[in-house]
């Protein structure tokens, strides 16, 4: 049987949970549940988990590309 759990989150958290979730093609609610399950089972036991580098590098949504093509990019800026 499930349960409801209303949590009240800052606008900016509910737009980081929004943006995991789509990452993974899941819904809000199925990425805050396994999230917790996670937290709960992980070493820490209930420890906010540490956060993945390279989920947060992917977070920024920085330009990528080929470094050739960025490099050139940089130092046109430079000019």
């Amino acid at each position: 049987m499930s349960h409801r759990l209303q949590v009240l989150v800052p606008e900016a958290l509910e737009s980081k949970i929004r943006k995991a979730a789509q990452r993974l093609s899941m819904s809000q609610g199925a990425w805050v549940r396994r999230a917790i399950e996670q937290s709960l089972a992980g070493p820490g036991g209930g420890r906010p988990p540490a956060e993945d580098p390279l989920l947060r590098l992917a977070s920024l949504e920085a330009p990528t590309g080929d470094i050739g093509s960025l490099i050139e990019e940089i130092d046109a800026g430079r000019s």
